[in-house]
């Protein structure tokens, strides 16, 4: 590891990550404590590595708190999928532990897991160690590691996606934790006491004792969809093809979308083109940026410690040559990658196998029966009845179900029409949304997402109506706080809390994920967005271009300022 020892303090998280004996800590004791529902404050940080976060619902802190009772914790697991793809089983067996020991629903992340909320702490034991049954984890879904590899959902090109899958779960598993804390504290029935263990000394490889300054996440792509948005992540593949055959992978680094609002020093950013590997370089690629970040990232402070501000203070030309001196052996010069959509491609298509793929529109990934809808039991008979299929995430919250064959598909058709399952949605704009839970668990937020996002729509359903615009795809996305969980600055329309009931809105995001939006309105409340955005459709519709999308017209027409040079902007600065 180099040393990079200029002495500042580190944060009180390294502390906790150091002396946690592997991530052990107090987890198991704090377990059997069955007097609070809750765990000790740093254990709460190493649950993260564990993919559990702790968490209240805020709903009830207002009478809790005038009654004197404790919050009403629970937990959040999240489940690492690489690629989002699982099988019918597994699907069932997390449907199961949602009915059994969490809130009843299962919800699609937008980095293409799955999350339980409403975990009580005696039921996280037997929550984890039947997610490991159904022959999944949670390990390193959250915490300062690699977290879910995402990858491009495009199983009709059947031998891309093969590849690429291939890559997501390759890198998935280098970039493992290999601590036995998880197995001991979730999944053994009996602890095998290893005093080198318990003394926090197995070796971690890649990551040493502290692991990352911060989250790390990958994702790889096949153009032209760019549905992993490429440009939001810490390190990103994005395929190179050569007739039907990837030859090589461009990769990308410093992409991120977190920030907070009022400090300039914090901002999010697109991606750097780093450099071209081969197919057998690419693991190999992905470790050695790692260890870069590991030994440069900033350990002082946490909301500087992201890949994309070590890359903005030292430069994309210093970041590859440490690459490149830890690989020994020089990248390969770029290709452009060429993107020209990132939603899903709804409805069915048949592979180049002949096998058949239907994607269903998830609002904001929540698996639950609704009253019009029955989602949940629907996708329950659906995996019942699949045999050879699997069900995929995607990055955008929905769900492809995958390898359908010709004789399967007419009883799959009959099950989605039974239950009322959605395959596309009533706007093109209600197509390209994604929302983040926000309230009522998420303890970071600062105003509603997910249960106000469906009402914001059908509002602004109402002003495309008026403008002929129905149909056309626009990308909007909403976080309740400005940390970007659902990638909200490379969205053509995005709002991001600022306090109960009001939003920053940002216009100009690129359609294909490639350009960062700019502020437009600050603090505004439903009828401030709605009147803003009601006039500009009209305007879209009556002065557009020839296949220009609404981002790239406010941008022609003045509205927001043309994106200046650079990969960063201070988002919380108006430029329109």
């Amino acid at each position: 590891m180099a040393d990079t020892s200029d002495k500042k303090p580190l944060s009180r998280n390294e502390s906790i990550k150091e002396a946690s004996r592997g991530l052990r800590g107090g987890i198991a004791e704090g377990l059997t404590e069955v007097i609070t529902g809750q765990l000790d404050e740093d254990d709460t940080q190493l649950t993260k590595f564990h993919g559990i976060y702790q968490q209240d619902d805020r709903d009830l802190r207002p009478e809790r708190g005038r009654k004197k009772m404790e919050k009403a914790f629970s937990f959040m697991a999240r489940v690492r999928i690489p690629g989002g793809q699982m099988t019918p089983a597994q699907w069932l067996a997390l449907d199961d532990i949602a009915e059994e020991r969490a809130n009843g629903t299962l919800r699609v992340t937008t980095r293409q897991a799955i999350q339980f909320h409403g975990i009580i702490k005696s039921n996280l034991r037997p929550a984890i160690n039947s997610i490991n049954k159904a022959l999944l984890d949670t390990l390193a879904a959250c915490g300062d590691v690699n977290r879910n590899v995402m990858c491009a959902v495009n199983p009709y090109e059947t031998a891309k996606h093969a590849t690429a899958l291939k890559l997501a779960d390759d890198i998935s598993a280098h970039l493992s934790p290999r601590t036995t804390a998880y197995h001991e504290i979730w999944v053994d029935d009996e602890k095998v006491v290893d005093a080198s263990r318990e003394a926090g000394e197995e070796d971690e490889p890649i990551y040493g004792k502290t692991y990352l300054p911060r989250k790390f996440k990958i994702t790889v792509a096949v153009p032209p969809q760019n549905d992993v948005d490429v440009y939001a992540h810490d390190l990103s593949f994005v395929a190179v093809v050569e007739g039907q055959d990837i030859v090589g992978w461009d990769v990308l680094v410093g992409g991120g979308m977190g920030m907070t609002h009022g400090e300039t020093d914090t901002f999010p950013r697109t991606a750097d083109v780093l450099g071209f590997c081969t197919p057998e370089q690419a693991v190999d690629v992905a470790e050695k940026v790692v260890l870069v970040q590991r030994d440069y990232g900033d350990r002082s402070v946490r909301k500087h410690a992201r890949l994309k501000y070590t890359i903005e203070t030292h430069g994309i030309d210093w970041f590859r040559r440490e690459v490149e001196t830890r690989l020994g052996y020089k990248l390969g010069p770029v290709h452009v990658p060429q993107f020209t959509a990132r939603g899903d491609r709804y409805g069915w298509v048949k592979g180049d196998d002949g096998a058949w793929h239907v994607t269903l529109f998830i609002e904001s990934g929540r698996i639950k029966d609704w009253p019009d809808k029955r989602l949940q039991t629907g996708m329950r008979e659906i995996a019942r009845m699949l045999d050879g299929g699997v069900i995929i995430l995607t990055p955008n919250q929905n769900l492809t179900i995958a390898n359908i064959s010709e004789a399967q598909k007419p009883a799959l058709e009959a099950l989605l029409a039974e239950h009322n399952m959605a395959i596309g949605a009533d706007s093109g704009l209600r197509r390209n949304a994604m929302a983040c839970v926000a309230l009522p668990t998420c303890g970071l937020a600062l105003a509603e997402s997910e249960r106000y996002m469906p009402e914001l729509l059908t509002a602004l359903e109402g002003e495309l109506a008026k403008a002929g615009l129905t149909e056309d795809d626009i990308v909007i996305r909403m976080t309740g706080c400005p940390n970007g969980c659902a990638r909200p600055y490379l969205a053509e329309i995005a709002l991001v809390g600022r306090g109960p009931g009001t939003y920053n809105l940002y216009l100009g995001g690129s359609f294909e994920g490639e350009r960062l939006n700019k502020l437009y309105a600050q603090d505004v409340g439903h009828d401030a967005i709605v009147g803003a955005l009601g006039p500009l459709f009209q305007e879209y519709a009556e002065g557009r271009q020839h296949g220009e999308h609404f981002s790239d017209f406010a941008i022609r027409r003045g509205h927001i300022a043309a994106t200046t040079a650079g990969n960063a902007f201070h988002a919380d600065v108006v430029l329109a």
